[in-house]
């Protein structure tokens, strides 16, 4: 069997197109979301300018020493600033352990929506809707917000095409996403001088993971590196086509649907070419609900032959529990569904 990433044109989304075309896109994104759970998506109308201007505000922040870089690190609990490489292991977020932790060769920088993006819902939790730490890079604060506005869009764009593919009311999500724990993360995949890291077979650039919230919208480079979990057990390389976006759904809306949709498990493995790791850039903007939000299966989504896979739980909880492994090193006691998947994979 052929491993295939669909690609979808959610312009009838994006432009008020007619019911019919709706109809049509959300029928594509629920296949997709049924078999794959990773899609590419056309017709998302984010200019090419924002994103040349985000690739320009990786760039040179990436460029900087890696002690300059290293005075923007935070704690492990609070998800904002730069994680230098070998600082995380994804894999530890589904509990499973590696022969080495927080071995991860990549680099990464993030930002998320804080509390001053929400003046409606004062009083959120710290440090979840932490401020962001803004790096001095002239420009970088202004070129990356107004991307990450763009796909905040993108994203509660395809949560109105969620609610639709599995018959849902149509706010469905809005009441549920309105302070929304909205995080991006910048990453590099290339070495930094003086970086203690071996180039040998088994090199990580970033664990096998699922992601933790509803929806993912990721913007990467054409290089090679990106590999999705098939449902033969094999890893299959990915890789965006000209001017589309990935889009991949995470734990939260498998549990919502029970895994009629499925958070799809993928890893990061760029090429070595010439003793020289192939560099690689990405940005995954991960929209994962309310902090408040409880996970509850949608009653849809439950029969005789598919019985409830999940206890309820809040998004903040599911979250932490997920940080708590891939930032802080301690394994996630509550992913045994997840880490049966990675344990059944071929390597």
């Amino acid at each position: 069997m052929t491993f295939h990433v669909p690609t979808v044109d959610i312009t009838p989304y994006v432009n008020d197109g007619t019911a019919e075309a709706r109809a049509e896109v959300a029928r594509q994104i629920d296949d997709a979301c049924r078999t794959v759970g990773f899609i590419q998506i056309t017709g998302h109308a984010i200019p090419d300018a924002v994103i040349d201007g985000l690739t320009d505000a990786m760039d040179r922040f990436f460029a900087l020493d890696l002690e300059e870089k290293k005075t923007y690190r935070t704690p492990p609990q609070i998800n904002r600033g730069y994680s230098p490489p070998k600082s995380e292991s994804l894999s530890l977020s589904l509990g499973v352990e590696q022969a080495s932790r927080m071995n991860d060769f990549f680099e990464a920088f993030n930002v998320g929506a804080g509390q001053a993006d929400y003046p409606d819902a004062p009083g959120l939790p710290q440090p979840d809707y932490a401020e962001n730490l803004w790096p001095a890079v002239e420009g970088f604060e202004a070129q990356v917000q107004a991307y990450f506005g763009e796909a905040a869009r993108v994203a509660r764009t395809m949560t109105r095409i969620f609610a639709d593919a599995l018959g849902l009311a149509p706010d469905f999500f809005e009441s549920r996403t309105d302070h929304s724990l909205d995080v991006m993360r910048m990453n590099n995949y290339a070495l930094p001088p003086g970086t203690d890291v071996t180039l040998d077979g088994d090199l990580i650039g970033m664990g096998e993971h699922t992601d933790y919230g509803i929806v993912t919208i990721l913007w990467a480079d054409q290089v090679h590196g990106l590999q999705v979990l098939g449902a033969d057990g094999s890893w299959n390389d990915v890789q965006p086509a000209d001017g589309a976006l990935l889009i991949n759904l995470g734990d939260v809306t498998a549990r919502w649907t029970n895994e009629r949709w499925m958070s799809t498990l993928h890893r990061v493995k760029p090429p070595v070419i010439d003793g020289t790791i192939e560099r690689r850039r990405s940005a995954a903007f991960f929209h994962d609900g309310n902090v408040d939000a409880l996970i509850e299966t949608l009653p849809s989504c439950v029969d005789a032959d598919h019985p409830d896979l999940y206890e309820p739980i809040t998004v903040g909880d599911h979250i932490r529990a997920k940080l708590a492994g891939s930032r802080a090193g301690k394994r996630n006691e509550r992913a045994e569904r997840e880490s049966a998947r990675v344990l059944a994979s071929q390597r």
